[in-house]
């Protein structure tokens, strides 16, 4: 388990090259990048249950992670094919269950971009942002590469804080004039090598030599392969939280369901239940649905809301769509309330008073 802090999907093209982005967040990605995402583990401590099909937040821990690397130009899943939200390439390793870099070598050989993002299956919290960060320090050089880590990072304890916890940038000694990747490092200074952007000519190159070293892959473990490797780290304990106790899972389950979460979580999980990707203004909507609950009456929020993606899909879709049709239906709202409000015509006369009766 990757030490806890609480923190206070779309199709690709299918060619090989890697200039060929697509997608949000693409504009990060000038030099292309591929994705290889390992997914075959045992989840021994998980009772051999299927891990990248457990669910958070609604969503299968491995479209969560698929959800963090929509803009690669090609994401390889290594392990068994099985239905996703989203398309992907598939490989296996030779043997099958021969280990994380047997499995990372056959992701690679479906690649072709100069930089692959290499992901485990189980990362509930990994986003775009964090993608983005992390290509975007490889590419400019490591950030403070060259710098190493502070000697308490490498001695912590996991509920000892982390030596930069403000996220900078470190290196791990400089040995080339540009590190071969950029990797997480949890609150207690320890390598996430499975949340990290490579070089994939470096990657290539340590994993032959480590082949011809051994034999083969199977059974080695990623350390051999870090420590071949000039890296930069940066940490991020939330990015870098991964699933591998049913304890950790329930801790990720917990923090989606915190107020301040809550609503994005819920919005992506629909979005990826129905099939969807479309980026609109939640806070127009949310707004939409109370002048429509106080205006008019409580049913009327959801229908409301309904009618506006209903006319939005009409008009194309898309989030301009969407926007005017919620202006058009709060105006109607606010009306109704103004309506309702009123005692009488402001142009009513009173009535003349008539005859006493009596």
């Amino acid at each position: 388990m990757t030490a806890y802090e609480p923190e206070g999907a779309t199709g690709r093209p299918d060619s090989r090259d890697p200039r060929g982005t697509s997608g949000a967040g693409a504009g990060c990605a000038d030099a292309g990048y591929d994705a290889v995402v390992l997914a075959g583990g045992a989840a021994r401590r998980l009772g051999g249950e299927d891990k990248p099909g457990v669910r958070v937040g609604g969503r299968k821990l491995l479209d969560r992670v698929l959800a963090a690397c929509a803009d690669a130009t090609r994401t390889v899943v290594v392990a068994d094919p099985r239905s996703t939200a989203r398309p992907v390439e598939w490989a296996r390793e030779d043997p099958p269950g021969g280990g994380p870099l047997a499995a990372l070598e056959a992701g690679l050989r479906h690649t072709a971009a100069p930089y692959v993002l290499v992901l485990s299956a189980d990362l509930p919290f990994l986003e775009e942002k964090t993608v983005r960060r992390l290509l975007d320090t490889l590419r400019s050089g490591g950030g403070a590469h060259g710098i190493p880590p502070a000697p308490e990072a490498l001695h912590q304890t996991p509920d000892e804080p982390a030596a930069h916890d403000d996220g900078r940038a470190t290196g791990s000694g400089g040995r080339g004039a540009r590190p071969d990747g950029v990797l997480l490092t949890d609150s207690g200074g320890r390598d996430q090598p499975l949340v990290a952007v490579y070089r994939a000519d470096a990657l290539r190159r340590e994993l032959a030599v480590l082949a011809a070293a051994h034999g083969g892959l199977a059974g080695l473990p990623l350390r051999r392969l870090v420590a071949a490797l000039d890296l930069t780290r940066i940490t991020d304990p939330v990015a870098s939280f991964d699933c591998d106790t049913w304890d950790d899972i329930a801790a990720a389950r917990t923090r989606i369901r915190e107020h301040g979460h809550v609503l994005d979580e819920w919005i992506s999980a629909v979005k990826d239940e129905l099939g969807i990707d479309l980026d609109v203004d939640t806070g127009v909507l949310l707004d939409l649905a109370r002048d429509a609950a106080h205006g008019v009456a409580r049913p009327a929020a959801p229908l409301t809301t309904f009618l506006v993606g209903y006319a939005a899909a009409r008009a194309g879709g898309g989030p301009e769509a969407v926007a005017e049709a919620a202006r058009k239906a709060a105006a109607l709202a606010l009306r109704w309330a103004e309506e309702d409000a009123s005692d009488a015509r402001p142009d009513a006369a009173p009535p003349a008073a008539g005859p006493d009766a009596g």
